[in-house]
């Protein structure tokens, strides 16, 4: 088990094997400069859907989904299972740091469990494992329903967590059934939101002289059609089409570029049409449509992707178990 500090951000994948992870770190002592010294973060296939840690001291939904399906009353509850996981994780680098005879220097204490889940196969399995610097300090075998430790430093807890019986009992049917279970919600409401993104377009121009760009732009899924009409009839000469390209929400932008003199367009009915999932869309090129930059526009929603977690979906009995998961060493 590595230390992850940083989450890279790749388009979510809707067949194959699928996983849902969080990821709890501590970090404790002299740290880069704007690294907190507690984060964590909930990923579905990578994909971060939302994110705690202890200078903001507050949850975020990382998706507009997550936004809309948990309600304020469940955020505010897990930010302070957060909260409570941080003060233990700063108890639990204290009692490494005396077990490994450190007195100084940089440490972290990290928790990664979930679960991944084949759509194809049916087969899924889950993860349970703490790191220490980095290495591997306690894992969770499912299999022998048991805490194992590969280093002397560990012995002194895993004997204690094994006699958490009823415990270990839950996690077993939380691994092989309910976290498979919201694994697979997760994905459907992800993929249903971005399958409600119908493209925005928009008419761009530099300057009166410059080629008119109809620009197409958060769509899903990628598939989309940009023709031109001259006077009602499809029109190909000096147009040109970029190609598809990924936007940081998960969405696709392209550009088709029509290059004509003003005098053209102004004598003549030029009409940008975007296909996309079987609805039609009609730009008209007249200058109160067009955008230059006389007068801008902000046409792009962009989500910034940085750095997952137990969905915030169950309050009750879900979030004894969550904060009871966090145990003391």
């Amino acid at each position: 088990m590595k230390l992850i500090i940083f989450f890279t951000c790749i388009p979510l994948v809707y067949s194959g094997i699928h996983t849902f992870i969080t990821t709890y770190t501590g970090i404790r002592g002299q740290t880069i400069a704007g690294i907190p010294e507690f984060f964590a973060v909930t990923t579905l296939d990578d994909q971060q859907i939302d994110y705690y840690d202890s200078n903001i001291k507050k949850l975020i939904p990382r998706k507009n989904w997550m936004k809309d399906y948990a309600s304020e009353e469940l955020w505010t509850e897990d930010t302070k299972i957060r909260e409570r996981v941080q003060q233990i994780y700063k108890l639990n680098i204290r009692v490494l740091m005396e077990r490994f005879n450190q007195s100084h220097g940089v440490h972290s204490y990290q928790r990664m469990y979930g679960c991944e889940w084949d759509d194809e196969t049916e087969d899924s399995q889950g993860f349970d494992q703490y790191g220490y610097d980095g290495e591997d300090f306690i894992l969770l075998d499912l299999k022998e329903l048991r805490y194992i430790t590969p280093v002397p430093q560990g012995l002194l807890t895993v004997p204690k967590w094994n006699n958490e019986r009823a415990q270990l009992e839950y996690l077993i049917q939380y691994y092989n059934y309910e976290c498979v279970y919201w694994l697979k919600e997760f994905l459907t409401l992800g993929k249903a939101d971005l399958e409600r993104r119908a493209p925005q377009v928009f008419l761009l121009q530099k300057d009166p002289s410059s080629p008119v760009m109809c620009h197409v732009t958060g769509f899903y899924p990628s598939g989309v059609t940009i023709t031109w009409l001259k006077n009602g009839l499809d029109h190909y000469e000096d147009v040109y089409f970029g190609e598809t390209l990924p936007n940081e929400d998960e969405t696709f932008q392209k550009t088709s570029t029509l290059d004509v003199t003003p005098d053209e367009w102004n004598n003549n009915q030029y009409t940008c049409v975007v296909e996309h999932q079987g609805k039609t869309i009609k730009r008209i090129l007249t200058e109160d449509e067009i955008k230059s930059n006389n007068r801008p526009i902000h046409y792009f929603t962009i989500v910034v992707c940085v750095m997952a977690v137990f969905p915030i979906l169950v309050i009750g009995a879900a979030v004894y178990i969550i904060y009871k998961w966090f145990h003391q060493l």
